[in-house]
């Protein structure tokens, strides 16, 4: 009943066309002002960086990332604005089809998949040390974790309320099927990727990964019928990534505790949290919270607006 809940605001579909207008702006135009304006201020006259690398330099790693990350704190204002101004909706039906969020989803998805992350990123500094070095310096350090622990779950959640909350529901109602909207908002989701400089640096084949994960995490909200599962993992996910890696061709050029030397390269490891972990994850979830009717929960026709008003 997940996307059902669209039916509970006014959801004729020239509203989703002034709604992503609307988000677009307030995340891209409005939000990206502060970034632009110190970017023009900070180069004097100079020619101005439009790679991350270059105004993360220009900026300084913490405060470029404090920057980039608070359009989406904007972006985040769009949607809910739009959701309760344009389509008259509550912001506990863009979450969830229960009463109220359930907080300990959110709270159990994020320690599983971060506990799992440093367990895999501990795993791969034994194995192949080689590819690392120790790049912990205390203050920047303490600057990122302040900034990560405030920004990273806002720029996650305007992610998932846009990607598996505003657009799943608006292409559902409008398309009378899950599947629909489930594949549009998992390709949406991983083209959203496409300027990272990880795709630049490793090739479109990458954008499997993206895909995937914007699969697995469709999945999970349409299964669970909320967003809380997927609004924690990707919490930890961004979380622990900015926390305990950095590279010189990831999105996050940060002061993290570890720096990836490595020559990246397309291999299986790219592959294996779609085809193995993320389905282990999906049985987990399906256990603990008792999934079943997959294949109606993720294939089957949007129930009539009657049944739910």
């Amino acid at each position: 009943m997940y996307i059902e809940q669209a039916y509970k605001g006014f959801h004729e579909g020239w509203r989703y066309v002034v709604g992503i207008m609307s988000i677009f702006i307030g995340w891209q135009v409005v939000g990206m002002l502060p970034l632009m304006g110190t970017l023009i201020t900070k180069s004097k006259g100079q020619v101005m960086p439009t790679d991350i690398s270059g105004m993360a330099a220009l900026l300084g790693s913490n405060l470029f990332l404090f920057l980039m990350l608070l359009s989406f704190a904007f972006g985040l204002l769009a949607t809910f604005l739009t959701v309760k101004l344009v389509h008259k909706q509550k912001i506990v039906d863009l979450t969830t089809s229960r009463k109220r969020v359930d907080w300990n989803r959110v709270g159990f998805a994020f320690l599983l998949w971060a506990i799992i992350s440093i367990i895999m990123v501990g795993a791969d500094l034994v194995f192949s040390p080689e590819d690392y070095v120790f790049n912990f310096k205390l203050e920047p350090f303490l600057y990122l974790l302040v900034i990560g622990v405030l920004l990273i779950p806002i720029q996650t959640s305007c992610e998932e309320y846009l990607m598996r909350g505003y657009l799943m529901q608006g292409i559902g109602i409008l398309a009378k099927n899950r599947w629909v909207p489930l594949v549009i908002t998992s390709l949406i989701f991983g083209l959203l990727h496409l300027g990272n400089p990880e795709v630049e640096k490793l090739g479109y084949g990458l954008m499997v990964y993206y895909i995937g994960t914007g699969l697995f995490l469709g999945i999970m909200t349409l299964m669970d019928e909320g967003l809380e599962l997927a609004l924690g993992f990707h919490a930890a996910n961004n979380l622990t990534t900015l926390l305990l890696v950095t590279s010189d061709w990831s999105a996050f050029q940060v002061e993290s505790i570890y720096r990836d030397i490595s020559e990246p390269q397309i291999s299986w490891n790219i592959f294996i949290p779609v085809l193995v972990i993320y389905p282990a994850l999906l049985y987990i979830f399906s256990k603990k919270y008792g999934w079943k009717n997959w294949r109606e929960r993720l294939s089957g026709n949007i129930q009539a607006e009657e049944s739910i008003n």
